[in-house]
């Protein structure tokens, strides 16, 4: 989609999110071949593919809030949403450092637009990137962010966005041709780069994005001369856990001040390698290599609040990509807004995938899910009707590797417990699958919400501040305080009839609001059975269930 070249605007930001995507997912397994360095575990294109699409649906994201209205967004809007993206869904070593080279381009670009801003948005990202790297090496994606800025700074003075763009790609793909040459485990197997790869392909869409048409020369990845589980990587950086490198790989979110994160920097970089924290403004993505991964998560603890941790064991993967065990039967994956509902489902045996408010899962980390239950059939329960696409297209994606899944469109939480308790591995799938959209169509589902803003609801005029009792996605009772709206809310549901009613408290509830609410069902409905469960860090303070 052409843009005017001196002013890319939103439209142009989510073209250039569409047209990376788009190619990331066609040279994805290409550059997963190519990948040898710091560990040949093979996954840089897949990373850098779920690192993008999270970019791309938070950009699609800040375009839907503006579908109601007139207006659309601007491009600061869309780029830090870009970037925020990037930065909450970026995986593995190269996603991690694509999400900071985003974060150094946002942090110019949102502040204006043309050829100039360009410059110095390459120039800062290459830098940030760089920075958030504890032991920088070069012949990586660093070199060739490096040189893209370097490429950018001498395009002619004057040069529009599209001719600096081309100035960046073509430096770009000059210095990933040279990065067998600096970097030794390349050269050995034959290969450039494969995070420096994947940035020239992102460099490709961000010119077509800007022009309306692609680069002249498109890239194309050589073959690799031998396998990449032959290639040898240096020593300290083949990541086996038995000859040298790092066992763990250890990635999470992180809510801290910035002082905080540079006592961690120089913890994990004693504990590890591999090092890349990227982020700022309170909130950080962490990924290191390390022996001992518990030690790297307590250090996030200690510097302030990790989520969303990955562990993965490079031995491990290696030794079932040659081996794998017979997968399981039947697995269940769930979509959960809280750690509290988290652990009841794992200790049911689920899968689980954390939602964090605001921060909706993408369809490559709910794929992820589907691949970790190691499962031949898996039902997906994504427990929020937005999630619907996401989940199909995740199915899809399973689908593929010759998984049977099906996916069942619970749209609350409590849904997917209800679904969860009727359960049975050892039925045929079909009648597993049906028994559990029965007990979660049979459930009906409210949540306790705090109105930020005037505004109009189907029960009327609310004001900020106020209590709103949502029952099957729409506002049903405007309240003043939790508990009055909660008994409203419950009475409204158990109208109609009901077995069992179950509340899940969010992280700050108190445990009495519970108790008073189950008495108050005692009360007024003889046969009517409740349970309760701590929800944890989630966005409602409360979640209802009547089944």
């Amino acid at each position: 989609m052409p843009q005017t070249a001196d002013e890319p605007d939103a439209v142009a930001v989510r073209s250039w999110c569409s047209l990376a995507l788009e190619a990331l997912g066609r040279e994805r397994e290409a550059i997963d071949a190519i990948n040898v360095y710091p560990v040949a575990d093979g996954d840089t294109g897949t990373n850098l593919y779920l690192t993008v699409e999270s970019a791309a649906a938070a950009v699609e994201a800040v375009f839907a809030a503006h579908e109601t209205g007139t207006s659309v967004p601007s491009a600061a809007d869309a780029v830090r949403a870009m970037a925020h993206g990037a930065l909450i869904g970026a995986r593995g070593n190269s996603g991690t450092i694509l999400a900071q080279l985003l974060r150094g381009m946002a942090g110019v670009l949102a502040e204006g637009t043309g050829g100039d801003r360009m410059r110095l948005a390459l120039d800062r990202a290459a830098a940030w990137a760089r920075e958030a790297v504890a032991h920088p090496v070069e012949g990586t994606v660093l070199t060739v962010a490096d040189r893209a800025a370097a490429a950018a700074a001498q395009a002619a003075p004057g040069a529009d966005t599209a001719e600096v763009a081309r100035a960046a790609y073509e430096g770009a793909r000059t210095a990933l041709d040279a990065t067998p040459g600096q970097l030794p485990a390349l050269a050995r197997a034959g290969v450039v780069d494969a995070g420096g790869r994947g940035l020239v392909t992102l460099l490709g869409a961000l010119v077509e994005a800007v022009s309306g048409r692609g680069p002249e020369r498109p890239y194309e990845t050589p073959v690799p001369f031998v396998p990449v589980g032959d290639a040898e990587c240096p020593a300290g950086d083949d990541g086996d856990g038995g000859g040298g490198g790092p066992a763990f790989e250890v990635i999470y979110l992180l809510e801290a001040g910035d002082e905080a994160v540079e006592r961690l920097r120089a913890r994990l970089d004693a504990l590890g390698d591999s090092l890349v924290v990227v982020g700022g403004d309170g909130l950080w993505n962490v990924h290191v290599h390390v022996d001992d991964a518990g030690a790297a998560v307590e250090a996030g603890v200690e510097a302030g609040r990790p989520y969303r941790i990955r562990i993965t064991h490079f031995a491990a993967d290696r030794a079932h990509a040659h081996a794998r065990p017979e997968p399981a039967r039947r697995a269940v994956v769930v979509v959960v807004p809280g750690d509290g509902l988290a652990a009841l489902c794992r200790e049911a045996g689920a899968t689980t995938v954390l939602a964090r408010p605001g921060e909706p899962p993408a369809s490559g980390e709910l794929a992820d899910a589907v691949h970790r239950a190691h499962a031949r059939e898996v039902v997906l329960l994504p427990n929020d009707a937005d999630l619907r696409h996401t989940a199909a297209a995740a199915a899809e994606q399973a689908r593929a590797q010759g998984v049977r899944v099906a996916v069942i469109p619970t749209r609350a939480a409590v849904q997917g417990i209800a679904a969860l308790a009727v359960h049975e591995p050892d039925r045929s799938f079909d009648e597993d699958v049906v028994a559990m959209t029965s007990a979660a169509g049979a459930t009906r589902y409210a949540e306790l919400a705090v109105a930020e803003r005037q505004s109009w609801t189907t029960a009327g005029i609310c004001q900020a501040g106020d209590i709103l009792g949502l029952i099957d996605g729409d506002v049903a009772v405007i309240g003043q305080d939790v508990p009055g709206t909660a008994r409203k809310v419950l009475d409204r549901m158990l109208a109609a009839g009901g077995e069992l009613v179950t509340l899940v408290l969010g992280e700050n509830t108190p445990p009495t609001l519970a108790e008073a609410l189950e008495q108050h069902v005692r009360d007024g409905h003889l046969a009517v059975d409740t349970t309760t469960y701590r929800g944890g860090h989630q966005g409602a303070p409360l979640l209802i269930g009547v089944e």
